[in-house]
């Protein structure tokens, strides 16, 4: 299954990077207004000097660490990519857990595994909804049977047509 909308490799990487950069920037400023405001002191300026305070302090940070995990599983699918010589679900899974597993290293050799289960898992659903939908959606697009070439469309309601195809008067 390949994408054709997607840049190639080296161009790949840096879209991805700012893709995860705006979604992270995007989520993280709205999931912090929610915690600056719930955080604040009572009342309504207070609440939302909090929470313009909090995306502030907070969005960026969150922001850069989408763009570092972005851009890592995005380096890891274009090499995999390269070495394997086909672009399909495996690297995207692989992409995941090595992912998972390299930013997890300076926590040591068990939690390593584990982040780099976790990603591989993640990306293994991930990449199965995506597959199931395509399969869902394609059957809508399979070409249909003719009609034999004896039969008759249906005819129309409220239209009564005779055998030499003329419009009759209703019975």
């Amino acid at each position: 299954m390949e994408e054709y909308t997607r840049e190639p490799c080296p161009w790949r990487i840096m879209d991805d990077i700012g893709g995860a950069f705006a979604m992270g920037a995007i989520g993280g400023g709205v999931f912090q207004s929610f915690r600056g405001f719930r955080n604040a002191p009572s009342g309504l300026t207070r609440r939302l000097g909090g929470s313009l305070s909090a995306i502030q302090q907070r969005s960026p940070v969150i922001a850069g660490s989408f763009a570092v995990w972005g851009g890592m599983f995005s380096t890891f699918d274009c090499s995999l990519a390269h070495l394997r010589g086909k672009e399909d679900p495996w690297n995207s899974i692989m992409s995941g857990a090595l992912t998972g597993g390299v930013l997890a290293a300076r926590s040591g050799p068990g939690p390593m595994a584990a982040s780099a289960a976790v990603g591989g898992l993640l990306l293994a659903l991930i990449e199965g909804v995506g597959i199931w939908m395509t399969r869902m959606t394609a059957e809508h697009f399979q070409p249909q049977q003719p009609l034999p070439a004896d039969a008759q469309p249906p005819p129309f309601a409220g239209i009564n047509l005779d055998s030499s195809g003329q419009q009759s008067e209703f019975q």
